[in-house]
Protein backbone atom coordinates (compact mmCIF):
# COMPACT_ATOMS: atom_id res chain seq x y z
CA UNK A 1 0.00 0.00 0.00
CA UNK A 2 1.53 3.16 -1.03
CA UNK A 3 1.60 6.22 1.47
CA UNK A 4 -0.59 9.51 1.44
CA UNK A 5 1.59 12.10 2.67
CA UNK A 6 -0.11 15.24 4.57
CA UNK A 7 1.65 18.38 5.25
CA UNK A 8 0.65 20.23 9.04
CA UNK A 9 -1.95 21.79 7.26
CA UNK A 10 -3.96 21.01 4.04
CA UNK A 11 -7.23 21.54 1.61
CA UNK A 12 -9.94 19.14 2.25
CA UNK A 13 -13.85 19.40 1.36
CA UNK A 14 -17.19 18.00 3.10
CA UNK A 15 -19.07 17.05 0.33
CA UNK A 16 -21.79 15.48 2.95
CA UNK A 17 -22.01 19.14 4.85
CA UNK A 18 -22.15 20.92 1.40
CA UNK A 19 -18.77 22.71 2.42
CA UNK A 20 -16.78 22.63 -1.11
CA UNK A 21 -13.34 24.15 0.44
CA UNK A 22 -12.00 24.09 4.55
CA UNK A 23 -8.70 25.03 5.61
CA UNK A 24 -7.69 22.52 8.30
CA UNK A 25 -4.70 21.83 10.59
CA UNK A 26 -3.21 18.54 10.81
CA UNK A 27 -2.55 18.00 14.58
CA UNK A 28 -1.14 14.44 15.14
CA UNK A 29 -1.36 15.53 18.98
CA UNK A 30 -4.98 15.84 19.06
CA UNK A 31 -6.89 12.96 19.24
CA UNK A 32 -10.17 14.38 18.43
CA UNK A 33 -10.98 16.25 15.13
CA UNK A 34 -13.24 19.46 15.68
CA UNK A 35 -14.98 21.86 13.13
CA UNK A 36 -16.07 25.32 13.60
CA UNK A 37 -19.39 25.32 14.29
CA UNK A 38 -21.83 27.75 16.33
CA UNK A 39 -25.74 27.90 16.17
CA UNK A 40 -25.50 24.72 17.01
CA UNK A 41 -29.22 23.06 17.13
CA UNK A 42 -30.37 19.27 17.61
CA UNK A 43 -33.55 18.00 16.26
CA UNK A 44 -35.00 15.40 15.27
CA UNK A 45 -36.33 11.89 16.18
CA UNK A 46 -34.95 10.34 19.24
CA UNK A 47 -34.25 7.51 16.86
CA UNK A 48 -32.77 9.99 14.23
CA UNK A 49 -31.38 13.05 16.26
CA UNK A 50 -29.52 15.64 13.96
CA UNK A 51 -27.69 18.88 14.13
CA UNK A 52 -28.02 21.58 12.28
CA UNK A 53 -25.32 24.28 12.48
CA UNK A 54 -23.40 27.38 11.02
CA UNK A 55 -19.99 27.80 10.13
CA UNK A 56 -18.01 31.15 8.36
CA UNK A 57 -15.80 28.45 6.32
CA UNK A 58 -13.44 31.48 5.47
CA UNK A 59 -11.51 32.91 8.31
CA UNK A 60 -11.73 36.41 6.79
CA UNK A 61 -14.94 36.36 5.43
CA UNK A 62 -17.34 36.74 8.18
CA UNK A 63 -20.28 36.94 5.17
CA UNK A 64 -19.68 33.87 3.75
CA UNK A 65 -21.77 31.64 6.32
CA UNK A 66 -22.91 27.92 5.22
CA UNK A 67 -26.12 26.33 7.39
CA UNK A 68 -25.11 22.24 7.74
CA UNK A 69 -26.86 19.23 9.48
CA UNK A 70 -25.94 16.03 9.84
CA UNK A 71 -26.95 12.92 11.51
CA UNK A 72 -26.17 13.13 15.43
CA UNK A 73 -23.44 10.31 16.29
CA UNK A 74 -23.09 11.28 20.09
CA UNK A 75 -22.53 13.75 22.60
CA UNK A 76 -19.67 13.46 24.48
CA UNK A 77 -17.06 15.21 26.53
CA UNK A 78 -13.89 16.63 24.98
CA UNK A 79 -10.88 18.23 26.97
CA UNK A 80 -8.92 20.70 24.46
CA UNK A 81 -5.20 21.44 24.47
CA UNK A 82 -5.43 24.04 26.99
CA UNK A 83 -6.81 21.76 29.82
CA UNK A 84 -10.56 22.87 29.60
CA UNK A 85 -13.63 20.48 29.16
CA UNK A 86 -16.58 20.84 26.58
CA UNK A 87 -19.60 19.01 26.17
CA UNK A 88 -19.77 18.85 22.14
CA UNK A 89 -22.36 17.34 19.49
CA UNK A 90 -20.36 14.29 17.68
CA UNK A 91 -21.14 13.76 13.44
CA UNK A 92 -19.47 11.27 10.95
CA UNK A 93 -18.92 12.67 7.76
CA UNK A 94 -16.71 12.03 4.66
CA UNK A 95 -13.58 13.89 4.11
CA UNK A 96 -12.11 14.18 0.31
CA UNK A 97 -8.37 15.17 -0.05
CA UNK A 98 -6.73 14.93 -3.50
CA UNK A 99 -8.14 11.52 -4.99
CA UNK A 100 -8.80 10.02 -1.62
CA UNK A 101 -11.92 10.02 0.67
CA UNK A 102 -12.38 8.74 3.87
CA UNK A 103 -15.13 8.53 6.82
CA UNK A 104 -14.13 10.33 9.92
CA UNK A 105 -15.76 11.52 13.22
CA UNK A 106 -16.14 15.29 14.31
CA UNK A 107 -16.60 17.05 17.16
CA UNK A 108 -18.34 20.42 16.87
CA UNK A 109 -16.93 23.69 18.17
CA UNK A 110 -16.63 27.19 18.15
CA UNK A 111 -13.75 27.89 16.61
CA UNK A 112 -14.01 31.65 15.89
CA UNK A 113 -11.08 32.97 17.30
CA UNK A 114 -8.90 29.99 15.40
CA UNK A 115 -6.95 30.58 11.93
CA UNK A 116 -8.19 27.23 10.77
CA UNK A 117 -12.05 25.94 10.62
CA UNK A 118 -10.80 22.57 11.00
CA UNK A 119 -8.74 20.48 13.30
CA UNK A 120 -7.59 17.07 12.05
CA UNK A 121 -6.76 14.70 14.91
CA UNK A 122 -5.40 11.72 14.91
CA UNK A 123 -7.99 9.02 15.43
CA UNK A 124 -8.90 11.07 11.02
CA UNK A 125 -5.73 9.44 9.84
CA UNK A 126 -5.66 5.83 8.38
CA UNK A 127 -2.86 3.47 9.13
CA UNK A 128 -0.98 4.49 6.01
CA UNK A 129 -0.86 8.01 6.11
CA UNK A 130 1.95 9.83 7.29
CA UNK A 131 2.11 13.67 8.61
CA UNK A 132 5.29 15.69 7.45
CA UNK A 133 5.31 18.55 9.87
CA UNK A 134 7.76 20.59 7.95
CA UNK A 135 5.83 20.66 4.78
CA UNK A 136 2.49 22.51 3.84
CA UNK A 137 0.32 21.33 1.53
CA UNK A 138 1.03 18.09 -0.12
CA UNK A 139 -1.89 17.40 -1.05
CA UNK A 140 -3.93 19.54 -3.68
CA UNK A 141 -4.99 23.26 -2.95
CA UNK A 142 -8.70 24.17 -3.03
CA UNK A 143 -10.08 28.07 -2.85
CA UNK A 144 -13.02 29.53 -1.14
CA UNK A 145 -14.12 30.93 -4.43
CA UNK A 146 -15.66 27.39 -4.60
CA UNK A 147 -18.32 28.89 -2.74
CA UNK A 148 -19.59 31.62 -4.83
CA UNK A 149 -21.15 31.51 -8.30
CA UNK A 150 -22.45 27.77 -7.20
CA UNK A 151 -25.82 27.00 -9.47
CA UNK A 152 -28.84 26.67 -7.52
CA UNK A 153 -29.13 23.47 -8.92
CA UNK A 154 -26.05 21.76 -7.13
CA UNK A 155 -26.19 23.86 -4.06
CA UNK A 156 -26.45 21.67 -0.89
CA UNK A 157 -29.68 21.02 0.53
CA UNK A 158 -28.77 20.11 4.24
CA UNK A 159 -31.54 18.73 6.47
CA UNK A 160 -34.55 20.88 7.25
CA UNK A 161 -36.82 21.12 10.34
CA UNK A 162 -40.64 21.10 9.72
CA UNK A 163 -43.79 20.76 11.41
CA UNK A 164 -47.22 20.20 10.01
CA UNK A 165 -50.69 22.02 11.75
CA UNK A 166 -53.01 19.15 11.39
CA UNK A 167 -55.70 17.78 13.56
CA UNK A 168 -55.16 14.77 11.94
CA UNK A 169 -52.00 13.03 12.69
CA UNK A 170 -53.19 9.65 11.13
CA UNK A 171 -54.96 10.89 7.63
CA UNK A 172 -53.11 9.77 4.70
CA UNK A 173 -52.23 13.31 3.64
CA UNK A 174 -50.02 13.96 6.85
CA UNK A 175 -48.74 9.98 6.71
CA UNK A 176 -47.16 10.56 3.27
CA UNK A 177 -45.67 14.14 3.62
CA UNK A 178 -43.85 13.09 7.26
CA UNK A 179 -42.71 9.53 5.04
CA UNK A 180 -41.94 11.87 2.17
CA UNK A 181 -39.61 14.53 4.35
CA UNK A 182 -37.96 11.84 6.46
CA UNK A 183 -37.39 9.78 3.45
CA UNK A 184 -35.64 12.53 1.98
CA UNK A 185 -33.51 12.88 5.35
CA UNK A 186 -35.52 16.05 7.00
CA UNK A 187 -37.31 16.07 10.21
CA UNK A 188 -41.22 16.59 10.32
CA UNK A 189 -43.01 17.52 13.53
CA UNK A 190 -47.16 17.11 14.23
CA UNK A 191 -48.69 20.12 15.84
CA UNK A 192 -52.10 19.75 16.68
CA UNK A 193 -53.32 23.62 15.57
CA UNK A 194 -55.87 24.04 18.01
CA UNK A 195 -53.79 23.52 20.66
CA UNK A 196 -51.21 26.32 19.64
CA UNK A 197 -51.00 29.47 21.74
CA UNK A 198 -49.24 32.27 20.70
CA UNK A 199 -46.86 35.44 23.03
CA UNK A 200 -47.36 38.42 20.59
CA UNK A 201 -44.72 41.19 20.91
CA UNK A 202 -43.10 43.67 19.10
CA UNK A 203 -39.91 42.11 18.90
CA UNK A 204 -40.05 38.25 17.19
CA UNK A 205 -43.05 36.73 18.62
CA UNK A 206 -43.27 33.29 19.98
CA UNK A 207 -45.60 30.33 19.41
CA UNK A 208 -45.92 27.65 22.17
CA UNK A 209 -47.59 24.41 22.52
CA UNK A 210 -48.37 22.14 25.15
CA UNK A 211 -46.10 23.82 27.91
CA UNK A 212 -43.13 24.70 25.64
CA UNK A 213 -42.34 27.21 23.75
CA UNK A 214 -41.58 26.07 19.95
CA UNK A 215 -38.47 26.25 18.26
CA UNK A 216 -37.71 28.05 14.79
CA UNK A 217 -38.95 25.82 11.88
CA UNK A 218 -37.54 26.28 8.23
CA UNK A 219 -41.00 25.61 7.49
CA UNK A 220 -44.41 24.85 8.08
CA UNK A 221 -47.31 22.60 6.31
CA UNK A 222 -50.60 24.18 7.75
CA UNK A 223 -53.21 21.34 6.82
CA UNK A 224 -56.37 23.37 9.11
CA UNK A 225 -59.95 22.30 8.81
CA UNK A 226 -62.25 24.19 8.11
CA UNK A 227 -63.89 24.22 11.60
CA UNK A 228 -61.07 26.28 12.94
CA UNK A 229 -60.37 28.44 10.15
CA UNK A 230 -60.06 31.43 11.66
CA UNK A 231 -57.79 30.22 14.62
CA UNK A 232 -55.79 28.51 12.37
CA UNK A 233 -54.99 31.44 9.83
CA UNK A 234 -53.73 33.10 13.18
CA UNK A 235 -51.17 30.36 14.30
CA UNK A 236 -50.14 30.54 10.59
CA UNK A 237 -49.70 34.39 10.84
CA UNK A 238 -47.73 34.08 13.70
CA UNK A 239 -45.35 31.71 12.25
CA UNK A 240 -44.91 33.98 9.23
CA UNK A 241 -44.06 37.03 11.82
CA UNK A 242 -41.13 35.21 12.84
CA UNK A 243 -39.90 34.67 9.44
CA UNK A 244 -41.14 30.59 9.14
CA UNK A 245 -41.97 29.65 5.68
CA UNK A 246 -45.72 28.93 5.05
CA UNK A 247 -46.22 26.38 2.35
CA UNK A 248 -49.80 27.57 2.78
CA UNK A 249 -49.98 31.74 3.40
CA UNK A 250 -52.32 32.78 5.79
CA UNK A 251 -53.78 35.28 3.60
CA UNK A 252 -54.35 32.42 0.88
CA UNK A 253 -55.99 30.58 3.15
CA UNK A 254 -58.58 33.03 4.54
CA UNK A 255 -59.28 33.72 0.96
CA UNK A 256 -59.78 30.00 -0.19
CA UNK A 257 -62.02 29.05 2.31
CA UNK A 258 -64.92 32.12 1.98
CA UNK A 259 -66.02 31.38 -1.41
CA UNK A 260 -67.46 34.37 -2.11
CA UNK A 261 -64.25 35.80 -1.08
CA UNK A 262 -62.74 33.51 -3.46
CA UNK A 263 -65.00 34.29 -6.22
CA UNK A 264 -64.50 38.02 -5.89
CA UNK A 265 -60.47 37.29 -5.97
CA UNK A 266 -60.25 35.18 -9.20
CA UNK A 267 -63.24 37.34 -10.90
CA UNK A 268 -60.93 40.86 -10.28
CA UNK A 269 -58.39 39.10 -12.46
CA UNK A 270 -60.64 37.24 -14.98
CA UNK A 271 -60.87 33.79 -14.72
CA UNK A 272 -63.60 32.15 -15.67
CA UNK A 273 -65.82 30.31 -12.93
CA UNK A 274 -70.07 30.05 -12.85
CA UNK A 275 -72.29 33.20 -13.14
CA UNK A 276 -71.93 33.72 -9.20
CA UNK A 277 -74.95 35.71 -7.34
CA UNK A 278 -74.98 36.41 -3.55
CA UNK A 279 -77.94 38.36 -1.29
CA UNK A 280 -78.81 38.17 2.20
CA UNK A 281 -82.60 39.41 1.83
CA UNK A 282 -85.21 37.28 1.48
CA UNK A 283 -87.03 39.38 -0.45
CA UNK A 284 -84.03 39.16 -2.89
CA UNK A 285 -84.89 35.26 -3.68
CA UNK A 286 -86.08 36.24 -7.12
CA UNK A 287 -83.77 38.68 -8.60
CA UNK A 288 -80.96 36.05 -7.40
CA UNK A 289 -82.14 33.24 -9.00
CA UNK A 290 -82.99 34.90 -12.28
CA UNK A 291 -79.39 36.63 -12.09
CA UNK A 292 -77.71 32.79 -12.95
CA UNK A 293 -80.55 32.27 -15.68
CA UNK A 294 -82.90 30.46 -13.60
CA UNK A 295 -83.06 26.75 -12.71
CA UNK A 296 -81.58 24.56 -12.65
CA UNK A 297 -78.69 25.90 -10.30
CA UNK A 298 -76.48 25.08 -7.55
CA UNK A 299 -76.82 26.58 -4.07
CA UNK A 300 -73.65 26.68 -1.55
CA UNK A 301 -72.92 27.65 1.99
CA UNK A 302 -69.98 29.80 1.43
CA UNK A 303 -67.55 27.31 4.34
CA UNK A 304 -68.75 23.93 2.58
CA UNK A 305 -66.02 21.39 2.02
CA UNK A 306 -65.85 17.54 0.37
CA UNK A 307 -68.88 18.61 -1.35
CA UNK A 308 -71.54 19.19 2.01
CA UNK A 309 -73.55 21.76 1.79
CA UNK A 310 -74.28 22.22 -1.61
CA UNK A 311 -77.35 21.48 -3.62
CA UNK A 312 -78.60 21.17 -7.14
CA UNK A 313 -81.96 22.62 -7.08
CA UNK A 314 -83.48 21.50 -10.74
CA UNK A 315 -86.66 23.64 -10.31
CA UNK A 316 -87.42 27.39 -9.39
CA UNK A 317 -89.56 26.45 -6.47
CA UNK A 318 -87.05 23.86 -5.38
CA UNK A 319 -84.16 26.45 -5.43
CA UNK A 320 -86.24 28.90 -3.36
CA UNK A 321 -87.94 25.90 -0.82
CA UNK A 322 -83.56 25.72 0.23
CA UNK A 323 -82.82 29.55 -0.11
CA UNK A 324 -85.34 29.77 2.40
CA UNK A 325 -84.36 27.12 4.44
CA UNK A 326 -80.53 28.36 4.36
CA UNK A 327 -82.13 31.67 5.23
CA UNK A 328 -83.53 30.69 8.28
CA UNK A 329 -80.53 29.19 9.58
CA UNK A 330 -78.69 32.50 9.09
CA UNK A 331 -76.22 30.47 7.08
CA UNK A 332 -74.55 32.61 4.11
CA UNK A 333 -74.22 30.96 0.87
CA UNK A 334 -74.01 31.29 -2.86
CA UNK A 335 -76.09 30.92 -5.81
CA UNK A 336 -74.46 29.55 -9.30
CA UNK A 337 -75.32 28.12 -12.42
CA UNK A 338 -74.89 24.85 -13.44
CA UNK A 339 -73.03 23.91 -16.06
CA UNK A 340 -74.78 20.94 -17.84
CA UNK A 341 -72.47 20.18 -20.37
CA UNK A 342 -69.58 18.75 -17.36
CA UNK A 343 -72.19 16.44 -17.17
CA UNK A 344 -71.40 15.65 -13.27
CA UNK A 345 -67.66 15.87 -13.70
CA UNK A 346 -64.91 18.06 -12.53
CA UNK A 347 -61.13 18.22 -13.13
CA UNK A 348 -58.73 18.71 -9.94
CA UNK A 349 -55.55 19.98 -11.03
CA UNK A 350 -53.09 19.83 -8.49
CA UNK A 351 -50.57 22.76 -7.94
CA UNK A 352 -47.20 22.62 -6.65
CA UNK A 353 -44.72 25.91 -6.75
CA UNK A 354 -46.58 27.32 -10.19
CA UNK A 355 -46.77 23.85 -12.23
CA UNK A 356 -49.99 21.54 -12.44
CA UNK A 357 -47.92 18.38 -11.29
CA UNK A 358 -51.15 15.74 -11.99
CA UNK A 359 -54.85 15.76 -12.81
CA UNK A 360 -57.70 13.77 -12.40
CA UNK A 361 -61.20 13.40 -13.96
CA UNK A 362 -63.56 13.34 -10.92
CA UNK A 363 -67.05 11.32 -11.61
CA UNK A 364 -70.48 11.80 -9.30
CA UNK A 365 -72.35 8.41 -8.69
CA UNK A 366 -75.66 8.05 -11.21
CA UNK A 367 -77.63 9.46 -8.99
CA UNK A 368 -75.44 12.54 -7.69
CA UNK A 369 -74.41 15.63 -9.59
CA UNK A 370 -71.46 16.35 -7.28
CA UNK A 371 -68.39 14.46 -8.12
CA UNK A 372 -66.42 14.88 -4.88
CA UNK A 373 -64.58 11.49 -3.72
CA UNK A 374 -65.80 12.13 -0.23
CA UNK A 375 -69.30 11.69 -1.92
CA UNK A 376 -68.38 8.41 -3.31
CA UNK A 377 -67.25 9.59 -6.62
CA UNK A 378 -64.82 8.32 -8.84
CA UNK A 379 -61.35 9.97 -10.64
CA UNK A 380 -59.13 8.56 -13.47
CA UNK A 381 -55.88 10.01 -15.08
CA UNK A 382 -56.74 12.95 -17.56
CA UNK A 383 -55.13 15.43 -19.63
CA UNK A 384 -55.74 18.82 -19.35
CA UNK A 385 -55.46 21.28 -22.32
CA UNK A 386 -53.11 24.29 -22.18
CA UNK A 387 -55.82 26.62 -21.69
CA UNK A 388 -57.03 24.29 -18.11
CA UNK A 389 -52.93 24.30 -17.14
CA UNK A 390 -52.97 27.61 -17.66
CA UNK A 391 -56.37 28.33 -16.03
CA UNK A 392 -55.32 26.20 -12.66
CA UNK A 393 -52.03 27.88 -12.54
CA UNK A 394 -53.11 31.76 -12.42
CA UNK A 395 -56.08 30.41 -10.10
CA UNK A 396 -53.31 28.99 -7.35
CA UNK A 397 -51.26 32.40 -8.08
CA UNK A 398 -53.73 34.44 -7.90
CA UNK A 399 -54.74 33.07 -4.27
CA UNK A 400 -51.34 33.45 -2.89
CA UNK A 401 -51.38 29.68 -2.54
CA UNK A 402 -47.81 27.66 -3.63
CA UNK A 403 -50.04 24.50 -3.18
CA UNK A 404 -53.16 24.13 -3.86
CA UNK A 405 -56.09 21.98 -5.49
CA UNK A 406 -58.04 23.91 -8.08
CA UNK A 407 -61.49 21.93 -9.28
CA UNK A 408 -62.73 23.39 -12.75
CA UNK A 409 -65.32 22.31 -14.86
CA UNK A 410 -65.07 22.17 -18.74
CA UNK A 411 -67.59 24.60 -19.85
CA UNK A 412 -68.56 25.22 -23.69
CA UNK A 413 -66.49 28.81 -23.53
CA UNK A 414 -64.01 27.46 -21.51
CA UNK A 415 -62.77 26.09 -18.22
CA UNK A 416 -64.67 27.48 -15.35
CA UNK A 417 -63.17 27.36 -11.56
CA UNK A 418 -65.40 25.91 -9.14
CA UNK A 419 -63.01 25.91 -6.00
CA UNK A 420 -58.77 26.36 -4.91
CA UNK A 421 -58.31 24.26 -2.14
CA UNK A 422 -55.55 25.31 0.11
CA UNK A 423 -55.40 22.01 2.12
CA UNK A 424 -55.99 19.47 -0.87
CA UNK A 425 -55.80 16.02 -0.21
CA UNK A 426 -53.19 13.77 -1.30
CA UNK A 427 -55.13 10.09 -1.47
CA UNK A 428 -56.75 10.64 -4.34
CA UNK A 429 -54.78 12.40 -6.75
CA UNK A 430 -51.75 10.37 -5.88
CA UNK A 431 -53.21 6.92 -6.24
CA UNK A 432 -54.71 7.88 -9.24
CA UNK A 433 -52.04 9.73 -11.15
CA UNK A 434 -49.45 7.23 -9.63
CA UNK A 435 -47.14 10.44 -8.53
CA UNK A 436 -45.34 10.86 -5.52
CA UNK A 437 -46.78 14.04 -5.09
CA UNK A 438 -45.92 14.40 -1.53
CA UNK A 439 -41.96 14.25 -2.70
CA UNK A 440 -42.92 17.06 -4.87
CA UNK A 441 -44.17 19.13 -2.18
CA UNK A 442 -41.59 18.53 0.06
CA UNK A 443 -38.69 19.01 -3.12
CA UNK A 444 -40.92 22.43 -3.37
CA UNK A 445 -40.22 23.35 0.08
CA UNK A 446 -36.72 22.28 -0.32
CA UNK A 447 -36.60 25.19 -2.91
CA UNK A 448 -37.81 27.72 -0.89
CA UNK A 449 -35.59 27.29 2.09
CA UNK A 450 -32.08 25.97 1.10
CA UNK A 451 -29.62 27.86 1.75
CA UNK A 452 -27.93 30.56 -0.36
CA UNK A 453 -24.47 31.28 0.28
CA UNK A 454 -23.46 35.09 0.42
CA UNK A 455 -20.43 36.57 -1.50
CA UNK A 456 -17.41 37.65 -0.46
CA UNK A 457 -16.39 41.24 -0.92
CA UNK A 458 -13.37 40.51 -2.47
CA UNK A 459 -11.87 37.16 -4.13
CA UNK A 460 -8.17 36.37 -2.88
CA UNK A 461 -5.93 33.58 -3.71
CA UNK A 462 -5.79 30.28 -1.92
CA UNK A 463 -3.99 30.28 2.03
Amino acid sequence: MSQFTLGWEEWLSLPDLGLPAVRAKVDTGARTSALHAFAIEPFGSTKKPMVRFAIHPDPNDPHLEMICSAPMKDRREVTSSNGETELRFVIETTVNMGERSWPIEVTLTDRGSMAYRMLLGRTALDDDMIVSPSNSFCQPELSFDAYHGIPRSERHRRALRMAILTREPENYSTRKLIAAAEMRGHSMEVIDTSRCYMNIHSVGGEVHYDGRRLPHYDAVIPRIGASITSYGTAVVRQFESIGTYCLSGSEGITMSRDKLHAHQVLARVQIGMPTTAFARSPKDSANVISLVGGAPLVLKLLESTQGKGVVLAETKKAAESVISAFQGLRADFLVQSFVKEAAGEDIRCFVVGGKVVAAMRRRGKPDDFRSNLHQGGTAEPVRISRQERETAIRAARTMKLDVAGVDLLRGEDGPKVLEVNSSPGLEGIERTSGKDIAGLVIAHIEAKVAPKPSRARAKRPPG
